[in-house]
């Protein structure tokens, strides 16, 4: 039982490496099938951290891990849309590149300062993601997501500047850390409660 978890990121991974392979074949109604299994990816997400904690499996070598295969299941899905739809990518090319930087710094910083991975997993990049995965499901959908893109990119230039914020205030790293404000009360050496479902 205590593996499910883990089974349930590296489907993720699976997931994201059977979308890029559709996208470059063409597959017959792609869209679709994107759709499908871009849901299916985030809910693996979703339900991999409940289940730890239900199972109180979730450690912090399983965070670390669900963290970087996030990031590695948004890439592939990333590379799978740009081929099904590089009109968008064009189009946009400045924003994401703008997004995709703060991303990478955010990375940079953590990496520099705890030689960990990014696993804070703070409330409003949680709603980022549903965010991201609306607008991403719209571009695989209608090759197109303009009003919802916009959205989409001042929330997450947003939730990762929040991210920096969280690194640089925290004194050791430290995962499922909820908002600026707690990393504020972990400095002080305070306890910070965590929501048993979303984060801890």
């Amino acid at each position: 039982m205590n593996q499910i978890p883990k089974v349930l990121i590296y489907s993720r991974l699976a997931i994201g490496l059977v979308l890029v392979v559709c996208s470059a074949l063409h597959v017959s109604n792609y869209n679709r099938l994107a759709v499908i299994l871009f849901t299916a990816g985030l809910l693996t997400d979703i339900f991999d951290g409940i289940i730890a904690r239900q199972l109180q499996a979730s450690t912090e070598y399983l965070r670390r891990l669900d963290s970087s295969a996030d990031q590695i299941f948004f890439i592939l899905v990333a590379i799978a849309t740009y081929i099904a739809s590089p009109q968008f990518f064009h189009d946009h090319y400045l924003k994401l590149i703008i997004l995709l930087s703060t991303e990478a710094l955010a990375y940079l910083i953590c990496y520099l300062k705890f030689r960990k991975e990014i696993a804070t997993h703070a409330i409003a990049s949680k709603i980022w993601t549903l965010i991201l995965f609306a607008t991403i499901i719209q571009i695989m959908a209608t090759d197109n997501a303009i009003i919802l893109f916009e959205f989409c990119f001042y929330v997450g230039i947003a939730t990762r500047l929040e991210i920096i914020t969280i690194i640089l205030v925290l004194r050791k790293w430290a995962s499922d850390v909820p908002s600026v404000y707690h990393a504020m009360l972990l400095r002080q050496g305070k306890p910070i409660k965590r929501h048993s479902l979303f984060n801890g």
